[in-house]
C-alpha cells in the first residue's frame, strides 16, 4: 500500500475517534454541571476538560475566563481549533475524499453525510437547543462510521490502518480522562467519609463511567457501590471492557501486526510490551506507585508508538 494513502486511513479514523471521545467528554461535563454544585467545582470540571485535550493555553488566548458557554462553543464550533467536533469531522472527511478509491461506497457516504449533517445542525441552531442530543447523534455517527468499516471493508491492509488508528487514539484518550478526572478529585473527597461527600463521589466516579459508557458495565463486573480504584482497575486493566487502555492495545497489538514490514518490527515489540504491561499489571501495584505516574509515562508511550508508526509506514520514502 502507498505510504500516503496509509496515512490518509490512519487519520480519517484518529479523527472520527476524537470526535466521538470529544463529544463523550462535553456531553458528561454538560450533563454533570445541571446537578447541584458549587461554582468553583463546576469550574474545575470545565478547565480539567480543555486539560485533557491540551488546549487550555489556546483557549485562554482566544476567550479568557473560563465558562461553559464558551469552553462548549470552543470545543464543538470552532474551526480555528483544530480538535473542535467540527474540525475532526471536516479532517475525516478530507482524509476519507483523498483515498475515495480504497473504501467502499457505503464508507464514503457514511463519512460525507456526517459532514453535511453537522453543517445542517450547527446552522439550524440545534446544538444550541438541545446539546446532550447533539453528543449522542455525533456519537452515533461515530459508531455508525465502525460499524460500517468493518461490515463492508475487505480485509485487507486498508481496514488495519484504519482500525490501528481508531485504537491508538482511543487509548490515548481514555489515559487522558482517567488522568485528569482522578486528579480533579480532592483529597477530602477521595473515600470521602461525610454524606454529602460521598454523594459527590457518587456523581463523579459515574460521570467518568458514562463518558466511557462505561457505567453499566461497571455494575455488571463489580455489583457493588462505585469505588475509585475499581474503576481505575475497569478503564485500564479490564481486557473485555472495550474503551479500556488494555483492550485498546489489543488491538493496537493485532493490527500492526497485520501489516508489519521490514522497518516494524521495534515498533510492534515496543507495542507488545506495553500491552504485556497491562496484561500482566495490577491496580494495586500501579495505584501504590502512583497513577498519575503511570497515566503520563503510559501517554508518552503511545505518542512514540504514533511517531514510529508514522516513521514506518506512513511518511513516503524519498524519491
Amino acid at each position: 500500500m502507498l505510504s500516503r494513502t496509509a496515512d490518509h486511513l490512519f487519520w480519517l479514523s484518529r479523527y472520527t475517534e476524537r470526535a466521538e471521545n470529544t463529544a463523550r467528554m462535553l456531553d458528561v461535563n454538560y450533563q454533570t454541571s445541571l446537578l447541584p454544585q458549587s461554582a468553583a467545582v463546576a469550574q474545575v470540571g470545565w478547565q480539567g476538560l480543555l486539560s485533557i485535550s491540551e488546549l487550555l493555553p489556546s483557549y485562554t488566548a482566544r476567550h479568557g475566563h473560563v465558562t461553559p458557554a464558551s469552553v462548549l462553543e470552543f470545543m464543538v464550533k470552532d474551526e480555528g481549533n483544530p480538535s473542535s467536533i467540527v474540525s475532526c469531522l471536516r479532517a475525516a472527511r478530507e482524509n476519507a475524499r483523498a483515498v475515495r478509491g480504497s473504501l467502499t461506497t457505503e464508507v464514503w457516504e457514511t463519512q460525507n453525510q456526517t459532514w453535511l449533517e453537522v453543517n445542517r445542525m450547527l446552522k439550524a441552531g440545534e446544538f444550541e437547543r438541545d446539546p446532550g442530543q447533539f453528543f449522542e447523534w455525533v456519537k452515533f455517527r461515530s459508531h455508525l462510521s465502525r460499524g460500517v468499516t468493518v461490515g463492508t471493508m475487505l480485509m485487507d491492509e486498508a481496514l488495519y490502518f484504519l482500525r490501528l488508528g481508531t485504537f491508538l487514539e482511543r487509548a490515548d484518550n481514555t489515559a487522558r480522562l482517567v488522568d485528569v478526572k482522578f486528579h480533579a478529585v480532592q483529597s477530602d473527597f477521595f473515600g470521602a467519609a461525610s454524606e454529602k461527600d460521598q454523594e459527590y463521589d457518587f456523581y463523579h466516579w459515574s460521570a467518568i463511567l458514562r463518558s466511557v459508557s462505561g457505567f453499566e458495565i461497571y455494575r455488571k463486573v463489580y455489583r457493588d457501590v462505585i469505588k475509585p480504584e475499581r474503576v481505575a482497575d475497569l478503564l485500564i486493566l479490564r481486557a473485555d471492557m472495550p474503551r479500556s487502555l488494555h483492550a485498546s492495545m489489543n488491538e493496537v497489538v493485532a493490527n500492526l501486526a497485520m501489516v508489519a514490514n521490514d522497518q516494524s518490527a521495534e515498533t510492534l515489540r515496543r507495542a507488545g510490551k506495553l500491552r504485556a504491561e497491562l496484561q500482566y499489571g495490577s491496580i494495586d501495584e500501579i495505584l501504590a506507585t502512583g497513577l498519575h505516574a503511570f497515566l503520563t509515562q503510559f501517554l508518552d508511550r503511545v505518542n512514540e508508538l504514533g511517531i514510529r508508526i508514522s516513521r514506518d509506514f506512513l511518511i513516503p520514502a524519498p524519491a
